[in-house]
């Protein structure tokens, strides 16, 4: 599909988030606009980039729905600075929308993403394309068991965890920083789960609601299915 064609859909779906009330902050809105999305989907789906709907990638995983991304960095409310856990690289494109608001160019103080993914044809898969758009210094990607997070990185003042899990991996309310927050969808391996919002307070007190459902697909690993 050409560019400018490209840019009409991304427009179009820009609008429609925003209308629906998912887009709703500036920064994210910078970010979901400043990152290409067809640089992340698979060749031949280039041209589905911009529906609002999971795309297959390889080895029976996906690229969320736009709208679920941009859900996503709202919910955490990112900010510049910031040092973010993500669990389930995937196609590498959520780790380059957070690292466009808690690393944009120019801020003093850039922040960073610590993406990490347990199926070797992912990992080549979100290198080449975070290297291809540029994202390699403010995204480090990790191959690994996500549920066991980064514990010589750790605290992290933002966890999301981009797959499903039967329940929240207990590493990973360690690796939380005091005044953190963490997304998790939290279920069976079917088609519905529930978001959940943790938040670590100062004195360490942990508070947590749901969002919501949603759909992932299931968290592999030790803590996984």
């Amino acid at each position: 599909m050409p560019a400018d064609r490209l840019n009409t859909e991304k427009e179009r779906l820009v609008q429609r988030l925003k209308m629906s009330g998912y887009l709703s902050s500036e920064k994210v809105e910078r970010a979901f606009r400043t990152v290409p999305r067809e640089e992340f989907v698979l060749p031949e789906m280039r041209s589905e980039a911009y529906s609002d709907s999971p795309l297959p990638i390889y080895c029976g995983q996906t690229i969320s729905a736009p709208h679920m991304c941009v859900i996503m960095c709202e919910v955490m409310d990112l900010e510049p600075g910031m040092k973010v856990m993500e669990i389930g690289a995937g196609s590498g494109y959520h780790a380059a929308l957070c690292a466009e608001i808690v690393a944009p160019e120019g801020v003093w103080n850039p922040g960073h993403i610590h993406t990490i993914e347990i199926v070797d044809d992912l990992i080549e898969f979100a290198r080449a394309n975070l290297e291809r758009t540029g994202y390699t210094k403010r995204v480090t990607l990790i191959h690994g068991d996500g549920g066991k997070g980064i514990p010589e990185q750790a605290p992290f003042d933002r966890i999301l965890v981009t797959a499903a899990a039967p329940s929240v991996p207990p590493p990973l309310f360690e690796q939380l920083a005091k005044n953190g927050m963490m997304l998790v969808p939290v279920g069976g391996r079917g088609f519905y789960q529930e978001l959940v919002v943790i938040k670590k307070a100062a004195d360490g007190k942990i508070n947590t609601k749901s969002w919501g459902g949603v759909a992932f697909v299931p968290l592999t690993g030790e803590y996984g299915y």
